[in-house]
């Protein structure tokens, strides 16, 4: 893990960039959220305080230009257009270049920052830059004298401020952009030199400064130490009506005012600290409500205790050793079997009970939402709706489902590819729309839901739909059929998952290469998901990934083919059943068994893996389901349900599509994990239909 201090800096830096991204995003719908506004004012100021306390001095000024601009929308002084959150997006890629330190062009800094500066002026504020400025004094005898007045500002910072990283300087810097001010330390608590801790801060400062009102500003300056610190602000006008900014909830109001000595005469300003201090423990913030800053709520103010942040390798290795103590675990359970002593079965019992709680543990801490992922495409809708000019509203529902954080990370290029279709050939122009009779503004909607052991992820859109007689005339014109070929709608559709496949008329930033629809089929196979596509000409289209909840450990159930042994992803088991004795088991292609009505194929495993010897007398079908469809895959023996740790196989093994890995038995074999989506369409290839030969009950 690393402990590099840039390091830290940059991956809180991405989840505020994150959070101020979103918070844009939100702003352009309901730009008069006032709650909003401070979000993406906090983001900003978090941002510019952390970066130059972490050496990021680049950062640091760049993010002053864009709050100072943005702080005339947090004062109601500018709306928030569209057109200044598109200048606000481009200022967070721009901090987020200059926070991973890549090829950044400064002059892209200083437009992005003249243009926020002109997208938030107000008419008055134009008027003065375009016109000659009048004389000083006449501009001072027409200011009013009631706008701004002297305040008495006195600070106490938390005694272990400097020791957790605050800048004490760069704070004074920011009190001194609001207004003139004079800056005086108090020393009152500076114990004797021998009995000074460099750990502890025991300096407090009392700033003379005039302004018309410093107390929302000085709110934000001690935004993340207002807490834990003393501030107090007195009008000089009126001394004896002391109005406390906050003071902590331990000592009143009037103690900490009466507690203030007089400022020496000549005392210096301070200066920074280098020494190497020690480490103790942070104090506890208050969560006091009437002390509490505004907009940080009860659950805000405990989340930070509660959470910990772990890396994910670390994750990844706790998998690794509870798959292992899964392994070993099932090897005892079969050596109890093996053996009649009821303590050696106690004490199995009792291990397989702590690593199954185990095993769920682990596969929930590795669960993460799913929102998490979903909010990164609502960027993407943005940028390509203004580049195509289209009206679309982005709408995503079950941002709570969780599913593992490696299928997360795969995850995002596929859905990248699938909204990126759905925006640019699915919901048609505002021109089209109106024609068609339909709303000038399209949608596309991002949904995840739970359905049993596995997650259904759908991207749709209200467009005009597949047109299955332009993918047969694309298909045939890249030779992926002949003119006499016949196939079903469904079939046909299928043809857009096809390498290079695209209906594109020409080839566009955006889209007309075949590509990404590929790359989704590819990475959803390798997933073990599956997809399914549905649409209506004029209507809309569907795209569904049903994907299981995680890749590391599964419930399985084992069979036997021959002296192989083979698990099924229990997810995929619809039921059980016996071979009737009226069905030919060997016939050549795929059969069918009438399973209560229903007309079910099945593949014979032992003639698709090719397995010698004598068949079982009594063969089993296990029913799976594939897609939309159920399938029976005949076995010799049904074992029974284990837990699977699945081990993925070696790159040699990478062609073998029927497997999607292998698990590690009790007995030490090995047994391969069936993929049953790839090994039911292999049968399929190779089978032939017919007629319903026997019933099963």
């Amino acid at each position: 893990m690393s402990t590099d201090p840039a390091d830290t800096f940059r991956q809180e830096a991405r989840e505020l960039l994150d959070q101020l991204e979103q918070g844009l995003l939100d702003l352009e719908r309901t730009p008069e959220d006032t709650e909003l506004i401070n979000t993406v004012f906090r983001a900003l100021h978090t941002i510019k305080g952390s970066g130059a306390m972490f050496g990021f001095l680049e950062v640091a000024a760049f993010v002053h230009e864009f709050e100072t601009a943005f702080d005339s929308v947090r004062k109601g002084k500018t709306s928030a257009t569209s057109a200044l959150i598109a200048i606000a997006l481009d200022a967070k890629d721009h901090v987020s270049m200059l926070i991973e330190g890549g090829v950044v062009d400064k002059d892209r800094g200083a437009k992005i920052v003249s243009a926020l500066r002109e997208a938030t002026q107000t008419g008055a504020e134009k008027e003065a830059t375009t016109e000659p400025p009048s004389d000083t004094s006449e501009q001072a005898a027409s200011t009013p004298a009631s706008e701004k007045k002297l305040w008495r500002v006195i600070i106490r910072l938390p005694s272990n401020c400097m020791e957790n990283g605050t800048n004490l300087l760069s704070l004074l810097d920011e009190i001194r952009e609001i207004g003139p001010c004079t800056i005086t330390a108090l020393t009152d608590r500076v114990p004797a030199l021998e009995e000074i801790d460099t750990s502890i801060t025991y300096l407090g400062w009392q700033v003379d400064i005039e302004a018309e009102d410093p107390r929302n500003a000085l709110n934000d300056v001690f935004l993340f130490l207002i807490d834990d610190m003393e501030l107090t602000v007195t009008p000089l006008d009126a001394a004896t009506d002391a109005e406390a900014v906050h003071v902590p909830s331990e000592a009143p109001a009037e103690a900490a005012t009466d507690s203030v000595a007089p400022p020496p005469e000549n005392q210096p300003e301070p200066t920074a600290r280098t020494e190497q201090v020690k480490a103790q423990p942070a104090a506890h913030p208050t969560t006091d409500p009437a002390t509490r800053p505004a907009g940080q709520s009860t659950k805000d103010a405990g989340a930070a205790g509660m959470s910990l942040r772990v890396p994910a390798e670390r994750l990844d290795e706790l998998m690794d050793r509870v798959g292992e103590l899964v392994i070993a675990q099932s090897r005892l359970q079969q050596i109890a079997g093996e053996n009649s002593d009821p303590g050696l079965k106690t004490v199995t019992e009792e291990l397989e009970r702590l690593s199954s709680g185990l095993r769920d543990t682990a596969m929930g801490i590795r669960m993460v939402p799913i929102g998490s992922l979903f909010s990164r495409f609502r960027r993407l809708v943005h940028d390509l709706s203004h580049d195509l000019d289209k009206q679309i509203e982005f709408i995503t529902t079950g941002e709570e489902t969780e599913l593992d954080k490696t299928m997360i990370e795969r995850l995002a290029d596929p859905l990248v590819h699938l909204i990126r279709n759905a925006v640019d050939h699915g919901v048609e122009s505002k021109q089209a729309r109106l024609a068609a009779g339909k709303a000038a503004k399209g949608s596309v909607r991002l949904e995840a839901v739970y359905a049993g052991a596995e997650v259904a992820i759908s991207v749709s859109d209200d467009g005009a739909g597949l047109d299955t007689a332009r993918i047969r005339a694309k298909a045939e014109e890249a030779g992926l059929l002949s003119a006499d070929t016949k196939i079903t709608d469904h079939e046909l559709k299928q043809m857009v998952f096809a390498p290079g496949f695209s209906t594109a008329k020409e080839v566009t930033s955006l889209s007309g290469r075949g590509v990404g629809m590929d790359v989704v089929k590819r990475t959803i196979d390798g997933l073990r998901g599956n997809i399914e596509l549905s649409s209506e000409l004029g209507k809309g289209t569907t795209v569904t990934l049903r994907l299981p909840l995680t890749l590391a450990i599964i419930d399985g159930m084992l069979v036997r083919v021959g002296e192989g042994r083979y698990t099924i992803p229990l997810s995929a088991v619809v039921e059980c059943i016996e071979m009737p004795d009226s069905v030919e088991i060997n016939a050549r292609g795929r059969s069918f068994l009438d399973i209560r009505g229903e007309l079910v194929p099945f593949l014979d495993l032992r003639e698709t893996f090719a397995v010698s010897g004598t068949r079982e007398d009594l063969q089993k079908v296990v029913i799976v389901q594939c897609g939309e469809e159920k399938v029976g895959l005949v076995v010799d023996q049904i074992i029974g349900n284990f837990q699977t740790v699945i081990k993925q196989l070696s790159k040699l093994h990478s062609n073998l599509k029927a497997f999607s890995g292998a698990t590690i038995l009790g007995d030490g074999t090995v047994a391969l994990i069936l993929d049953t989506v790839n090994l039911v369409a292999m049968g399929q290839n190779h089978g032939e239909h017919h007629e319903p030969r026997g019933k099963a009950a």
